[in-house]
């Protein structure tokens, strides 16, 4: 479902989501009160402005909750923080392009990707390990293993040089728990381990492996700890 009230954006989209075999476009709004009668149909992803004439994008998807993945294409940028408070797989600056929007789509397909093993996931944390129920197998990863977190909406990967684990848990709740009480959030999609850290730049730090992640406005904080 597409919602947006420019007309050459909504085109725009369009333009861009025919090239996904695997999407179909279900309706497109020039408004979010139209698409209100829309909400009972099995959809799967909505494509959102987050400002609109008359009911705006943000109160649209908190009516639309059902909807398992939105993104937010916008011309405003600093609604971004907001957006991710409700329920957000992706938030896209306008004026788009194609790079940007495929990045987009290969977070959507990650997403139903896991979604549909995590399922059937299952976590339980010990005191130095966390052992994790794939389908019919357990798998017990060492805490000193991991080498950060990853959020993906009401998921978590757990990223290990051997193997990518996900279970069924939101980034910020795994975050409370005394077993990742050495993790510290960087980003909003990433928390990493305080002793992995190798170096640090304004918008990133790289940690061991050469692995480099980017650092959020809203955390940089968090890593004052590594300020001379």
């Amino acid at each position: 479902m597409i919602i947006d009230d420019d007309e050459l954006d909504r085109l725009v989209l369009q333009h861009y989501l025919k090239k996904y075999e695997n999407l179909e476009i279900v309706a497109s709004f020039d408004s979010a009160e139209k698409a209100i009668p829309y909400l009972e149909l099995p959809i799967d992803l909505l494509l959102t402005e987050t400002i609109l004439k008359g009911m705006s994008g943000l109160e649209f998807r908190k009516l639309a909750h059902k909807i398992p993945a939105c993104i937010f294409v916008s011309s405003h940028p600093e609604l971004a923080a907001g957006a991710f408070e409700i329920n957000t797989l992706d938030f896209i600056t306008k004026p788009l392009t194609p790079e940007r929007f495929h990045y987009s789509m290969q977070r959507l397909f990650d997403f139903f990707k896991l979604k549909e093993k995590c399922e059937s996931y299952d976590a339980m944390l010990g005191e130095n390990c966390i052992k994790i129920k794939e389908g019919g197998s357990i798998f017990q990863i060492q805490k000193t293993d991991i080498l950060y977190l990853e959020a993906l909406k009401d998921y978590t990967r757990i990223i290990t040089l051997e193997k990518n684990h996900c279970i069924l848990d939101s980034l910020g709740n795994l975050l409370h728990k005394s077993f990742f009480d050495s993790f510290i959030r960087i980003h909003r999609s990433y928390a990493v381990p305080r002793h992995l850290i190798r170096g640090k730049s304004c918008h990133e730090i790289e940690l061991a492996h050469h692995i480099k992640l980017p650092i959020g406005r809203a955390y940089k904080n968090n890593l004052s700890f590594f300020e001379l």
